[in-house]
């Protein structure tokens, strides 16, 4: 028999705690934490995993911290990456980004939406659970993973593949407004490559110029972007030139190569295969005999640990009535006597890894919305953490209650 969920307690401990979730956010984003130099943020985060009361807590080989609360048979998970991109031009930002800023509603600071308020809630509702005596039906794995920013899903492939851990499904925490995500394109990190042949500036015609031969084909790559494919959930299809390199012995000589970067959004029905073919397929790539493969990703985390994969994140959704969708919904209507929106992320989160390349239905549900991040002035709202901290603690009783129905 499932307990019932005291949803009116959950919210009032989840207000109570906004203060403590403030505090611990603020000391988050004050801690730089880009990929691959996670290590003092999560150090950070053990410290109050430590003071909440998670019954253990570790930090595996890649640098993720693993935190553990209940010992029931079900095992189910909520993640945030806790890395964060650079603050890119100070001079956008009308305030420091570590030491942020902070109103009776807003709080400020590089990594607030993406993604360490995320962390913030989670923890704290880990100790509302406590609190009220809601655990040991289940096991709850509290995730702040490394190296998102950097390959987004590499954190979990490796929990997955390496640790072998597996839960039932996963909640993710990137921002999400306060709604219910269940989806989002797939992504691939592409490069074409054309080689010419270098001569002196003052007689081109004795070499082949690369970067011209790169021209036809950047004009086909525009063509091509506008016949991709289309999912009714998940939208379009999308690609864009995102980076051009050349090789050149001077200013005074012609290129003797030249490639650019390709981001490829894949919608629902598109496959990786496919989208290099499209690709290869056009005029110019074949003709100039250019080179189109996949990027690959093989950097160490902060531990020194490499765990290489290609750049190819694969596009996934849940369906809107299935359990975990129900489950979300089923806590939010308690919690806040209103029916949630269901939609989906623009951007790419580690649902890629966790669905799209393992099949455990991952949802979405965050503070802080979409458009705040890598953005300059970054935010997150305080009554967000509340919403969030209280839906995360109803949420593995609302579970367990669908599963039992």
């Amino acid at each position: 028999m499932v307990k019932p969920i005291p949803y009116d307690a959950i919210l009032a401990q989840a207000q109570r705690y906004q203060p403590e979730m403030t505090r611990f956010l603020r000391d988050m984003i004050a801690i730089p934490s880009e990929s691959c130099d996670e290590k003092r943020v999560i150090e950070r985060i053990r410290q109050e995993m430590e003071k909440v009361g998670f019954d253990k807590i570790d930090v595996d080989p890649m640098g993720n911290i693993l935190g553990y609360l209940g010992h029931g048979p079900r095992l189910l998970a909520m993640d945030a990456h806790i890395d964060t991109v650079g603050i890119g031009n100070i001079k956008n930002w009308q305030f420091d980004p570590y030491d942020g800023m902070e109103d009776d509603q807003l709080i400020g600071g590089r990594g607030s939406s993406d993604q360490e308020g995320g962390m913030a809630a989670m923890v704290y509702a880990a100790k509302i659970i406590k609190d009220l005596g809601l655990e040991d039906e289940y096991t709850l794995l509290v995730t702040g993973t490394v190296q998102e920013e950097d390959c987004d899903g590499l954190c979990w492939q490796y929990i997955i593949e390496q640790s072998g851990i597996r839960p039932e499904f996963v909640i993710s925490t990137e921002p999400t407004d306060c709604q219910i995500y269940r989806g989002h394109r797939g992504r691939m990190e592409i490069r074409v490559e054309v080689q010419g042949v270098s001569c002196h500036g003052s007689a081109p015609e004795r070499g082949d110029n690369a970067i011209f031969k790169m021209a036809p084909i950047l004009t086909g790559l525009q063509e091509l972007s506008g016949k991709l494919g289309n999912d009714d959930f998940l939208g379009k299809g999308t690609l864009t030139v995102s980076e051009i390199f050349f090789t050149s012995p001077s200013r005074c000589a012609v290129a003797d190569s030249c490639a650019v970067s390709i981001d490829r959004r894949l919608t629902w029905g598109e496959s990786w295969q496919n989208a290099l073919e499209e690709i290869r397929a056009l005029p110019a790539v074949k003709a100039t005999k250019a080179e189109v493969s996949l990027y690959n990703y093989e950097r160490a985390s902060w531990t020194g640990l490499v765990y290489p994969t290609e750049c190819y994140f694969p596009t996934w959704k849940v369906e809107e009535d299935h359990i975990t969708v129900k489950t979300l919904s089923t806590a939010y209507r308690g919690l806040f006597k209103q029916d949630p929106v269901v939609d989906k992320w623009t951007f790419s989160t580690n649902g890629v890894s966790i669905m799209g390349r393992h099949g455990i239905p991952v949802i979405g549900f965050g503070p802080g919305k979409e458009p705040e991040a890598h953005a300059p002035n970054e935010k997150t709202w305080k009554d967000h953490l509340v919403t969030c901290a209280a839906l995360y603690a109803a949420t593995p009783l609302a579970w367990l209650q669908q599963l039992n129905s």
